[in-house]
């Protein structure tokens, strides 16, 4: 017989010894790494929550701006001045064009955003056909994050700075 010479009992093949070493984790390294993952999601659920909130108010204070922006361009390319009406009692924007005011556009203002104007009777800007406007400076508020918006007198350029 060709091969090696195997005592009794003492026959240990190429697999037998692999299917030993593989056999998995024991229970201890799975309860260490299920308490590490455990960790690592504690800690980052709420990092992701306030990140998320922080985008919805960015989100919510670029739509106020964005009717703005929208209200002087429409002023210069129709040649007719616009109004925005800002009415924070009925939460609302309201765009109005022309002398006769004709409403061109009412947006609701999310719930969670509060806008106060500097003075308080400003919450109307007029955007002129040549670019300039009336000019406002607004504070609006949405959730713990608050941003300075103003519209430019001269040029008509809407701004946002977070305060």
């Amino acid at each position: 017989m060709a091969g090696p010479e195997i005592a009794k009992g003492t026959a240990v093949s190429a697999r037998g010894r692999h299917a030993r070493a593989a056999r998995g984790f024991t229970l201890l390294e799975l309860i260490v790494t299920l308490m590490i993952l455990m960790i690592v999601a504690a800690i980052s659920v709420p990092v992701v929550g306030r990140s998320s909130d922080a985008v919805r108010s960015r989100a919510e204070v670029a739509g106020f701006s964005a009717v703005l922006r929208s209200a002087r361009e429409r002023a210069i390319t129709s040649r007719v001045s616009q109004t925005v009406v800002i009415d924070p009692t009925n939460r609302k924007m309201t765009v109005l064009a022309g002398p006769e005011g004709e409403v061109r556009e009412t947006r609701p203002l999310p719930e969670r955003l509060t806008v106060e104007a500097t003075p308080p009777p400003a919450l109307t800007v007029r955007f002129e056909p040549q670019g300039t406007s009336s000019g406002a400076d607004y504070k609006v508020r949405a959730g713990d994050v608050v941003y300075r918006v103003t519209v430019d007198p001269i040029t008509g350029r809407v701004k946002n700075t977070k305060l």
